[in-house]
């Protein structure tokens, strides 16, 4: 273990933002320290995207990407000036990896693994002879005056630091090691830590039969969000169908209305399985389906259109007998299952809640970090990065940029 006053800086927090703070302060050659609790750094970086590690979003105007943190998003706009999209894309091929950008603007890594992002920061770490203190939960941060004095490990052992950097993460997915202890450390040293909550979270819901369909996605389907029969949100992208509700990247997004939706009232969502197709052009591609095919069942039909395991659920809801078959089928039945083929509902109980969060809403105040440095404005030598501050962006690599960003800048400061 090392000494006291070994380290010029101390990161608490081997996380992207963590990582990418500890490469970035060791650039100039300053005895570099990052703790983490885990026995190995980034866990989290590796089940993100799918495991893909969807690691940014391919919009070069920051006043954009801003935008999507929603009224705390202009904090942003000066770090992004500094560190945006563009120059972490070069951060990461000038580090090795070759970088693909999709068509919906998500970038990842060329070999679709998240370990390739993480093999790189760790390689360039070691290059810049970063100490990795692993297994190290720190359980104590003293201070003295407006200055950290020392932090204390759970082995007992008290390191120093000129500098301390905090990027322990929020709350989201702490089978990965984040348990929100960040935001106490930060409460001790007189922060405002705004509630957190889970963002980007799955939806539970009423009806019992979707766990008989688990697995089950659908691409660019349209989500309606309604509170006491009002539509107060329409929304597209892809879904997926979990045991326990709703999950995928369009329900992610709008987790954060359904959550308040659900504080207002009886919530419903409306699925749209084919919203680019109204009501009569739908009918009229399945009444050529049935005419073609007029002995073959409906369910079997209707699976030129939608999943074959969701058609005889489609056509329960529709009123019909389960072995129908196509030449039984008349213009009302048509209307009845285009009907529940563009209006599938559910209803919303609950957010799943932090251990199937995405990210976390919530967090320090925005108020008292410095945008410039990230730097305390009520402890000299503290500085934030990542999840642990008070910003949250959609899917689609939104908040792994943040955290980018925020570690370039206190790194770098």
């Amino acid at each position: 273990m090392k000494q006291e006053n070994d380290f010029d800086i101390i990161i608490i927090g081997g996380g992207p933002a963590g990582m990418m703070a500890a490469i970035m302060a060791s650039e100039s050659g300053k005895k570099v320290a990052l703790l983490d609790k885990n026995p190995s750094l980034g866990k989290k970086l590796l089940i993100t995207g799918d495991g893909r590690c969807n690691l940014t979003h391919a919009n070069l105007n920051n006043r954009e990407l801003a935008l999507v943190f929603g009224k705390e998003g202009d904090f942003l706009l000066s770090p992004l000036t500094h560190f945006g999209v563009k120059e972490t894309m070069d951060f990461f091929n000038k580090l090795g990896v070759e970088l693909k950008i999709e068509l919906d603007g998500r970038v990842f890594p060329k070999s679709d693994k998240s370990i390739t992002i993480l093999q790189a920061l760790l390689k360039k770490l070691k290059e810049n002879k970063v100490s990795l203190l692993l297994n190290s939960e720190v359980i104590k941060i003293e201070k003295t005056g407006k200055l950290i004095k020392n932090i204390t490990l759970a082995n007992g052992e008290k390191i120093t630091a000129q500098k301390y950097i905090l990027t322990t993460g929020g709350k989201a997915y702490p089978i990965t090691g984040s348990t929100g202890e960040g935001y106490t450390y930060a409460q001790k040293l007189g922060h405002t830590v705004i509630k957190p909550r889970a963002a980007l979270v799955p939806v539970q819901v009423k009806e019992k039969w979707i766990k008989n369909l688990s697995g089950l996605s659908f691409e660019d389907v349209r989500v309606s969000l309604l509170v006491g029969g009002k539509t107060i949100k329409k929304k597209e992208g892809d879904i997926l169908f979990a045991h326990f509700g709703l999950t995928g990247p369009l329900i992610l997004d709008m987790s954060r209305e359904i959550g308040s939706a659900m504080a207002q009232g009886k919530t419903k969502l409306l699925i749209d399985l084919y919203y680019k197709k109204n009501q009569e052009e739908l009918e009229t591609i399945l009444q050529k389906l049935l005419e073609q095919k007029p002995k073959q069942e409906l369910k079997n039909i209707l699976s030129e259109l939608v999943p074959i395991k969701i058609a005889p659920y489609l056509i329960y809801f529709a009123g019909l007998k389960e072995n129908v078959i196509g030449s039984e089928i008349n213009k009302e039945a048509r209307e009845k299952i285009v009907k529940v083929i563009k209006r599938l509902e559910f209803n919303a109980v609950s957010l799943v809640g932090f251990d199937r969060a995405m990210a976390t809403a919530g967090g320090v105040s925005l108020k008292e970090i410095d945008n410039k440095t990230m730097k305390s404005k009520l402890i000299e030598n503290l500085y934030f990065a990542g999840e642990i501050i008070n910003l949250d962006g959609p899917c689609g690599g939104y908040n792994l940029q943040m955290c980018w960003t925020t570690g370039f800048i206190a790194g770098s400061n």
